[in-house]
C-alpha cells in the first residue's frame, strides 16, 4: 500500500509538472484571443500556436520586446498586447527589403502607421539589419520565419554581424528567440535561398559566435512529416513545415 501511495503521488507530482509546463498566462490568452487581430492572423493560428510560443518565450506584461523583420505584423500585434501599456514593442524593419515594398507602391518609412495609431506602445524602426541597435535596452528580440533570410544573396548582410549587435541592444540576462523552417541535417547553407529554410547547427554556431548561450530549445513546432527537403512556398508548406525554436541568452555578467 505504501509503494502504491507513492507512486500515485508521484505520478501527481509528474501531472503537476506537465500542466505547470504547459500553462498559458491570461495576458497571453487575452493576446490571442483579441477581437482587433484580423482574420488574416488568426486563421494562421493553429499551424502557428502563438499562445504555446509566447508561453515559452516568456512574454509577460511590463518587457520592452523587439519583432525583428515583423512581415505583416502578425507576432507585432500579440506582442503589443501581451507586455500591456507598461511594456514596449518595437518592430524592427530591416532596409534590405525598401526596393520591393517600393516596387509595390509603398512607403519604407512609413510602415505601420495603421498598428502605431492602434498600439500606443508600439514603436516601429528602420534601419540596416547590420547595424541593429534600439532607443533603449530590451529583454527580447524575436524573429520568426526569417533568419534564414539574412543569408540570402538578396539581403546582402553578415548574419554574425546582425547577432553581435543584437546581443549590444539586449539588457543583461535578455533573451533572443529564433524560430525558423529546419533544413535537413547537415545541409549547411545551400537551402536558405532555394528552399528558405534553415540549418539548425549552423544558427546556434553563428549565434553562439556572438556572445549568446543557448538555454532552451522547443518541440512545439516539430512535424516528423516534413521531411525537410521542400520549398516552404509549396502548397499548404509555409506554417506546417518542420520548425526549430531556439532560446538564447546574453549572460547577466
Amino acid at each position: 500500500m505504501k509503494s502504491a501511495n507513492l507512486f500515485l503521488a508521484g505520478a501527481l507530482l509528474a501531472s503537476t509538472a506537465v500542466m505547470a509546463a504547459t500553462a498559458i498566462p491570461s495576458t497571453i490568452k487575452d493576446a490571442v484571443s483579441d477581437s482587433g487581430r484580423p482574420e488574416a492572423d488568426t486563421k494562421r493560428d493553429e499551424g502557428r500556436k502563438p499562445a504555446e510560443q509566447l508561453a515559452w518565450a516568456g512574454i509577460k506584461p511590463g518587457l520592452v520586446v523587439v519583432d525583428l523583420l515583423p512581415g505583416g505584423g502578425y507576432f507585432t500585434r500579440l506582442f503589443a498586447k501581451a507586455v500591456g501599456p507598461k511594456g514596449r514593442v518595437y518592430a524592427y524593419f530591416g532596409t534590405q527589403y525598401d526596393a520591393r515594398l517600393k516596387s509595390q507602391g509603398k512607403d519604407p518609412d512609413n510602415q505601420f502607421a495603421d498598428l502605431k495609431a492602434k498600439y500606443p506602445n508600439l514603436g516601429v524602426i528602420h534601419g540596416p539589419l547590420e547595424q541593429f541597435v534600439t532607443p533603449e535596452p530590451v529583454d527580447v528580440v524575436w524573429t520568426e520565419q526569417n533568419y534564414h533570410d539574412m543569408h540570402n544573396k538578396s539581403f546582402g548582410v553578415d548574419s554574425v554581424t546582425v547577432d553581435k549587435a543584437i546581443f549590444k541592444s539586449l539588457k543583461p540576462g535578455g533573451f533572443y528567440i529564433i524560430v525558423d523552417h529546419r533544413a535537413a541535417k547537415g545541409a549547411g547553407l545551400a537551402a536558405t535561398e532555394t528552399l528558405h529554410r534553415m540549418d539548425e547547427d549552423v544558427a546556434k554556431q553563428e549565434v553562439e559566435s556572438a556572445g549568446f548561450k543557448l538555454v532552451s530549445e522547443d518541440t512545439l513546432l516539430k512535424n516528423p512529416s516534413d521531411d525537410n527537403t521542400k520549398r516552404v512556398f509549396e502548397a499548404g508548406e509555409h506554417d506546417h513545415t518542420d520548425q526549430f525554436m531556439l532560446k538564447f541568452q546574453k549572460p547577466r555578467h
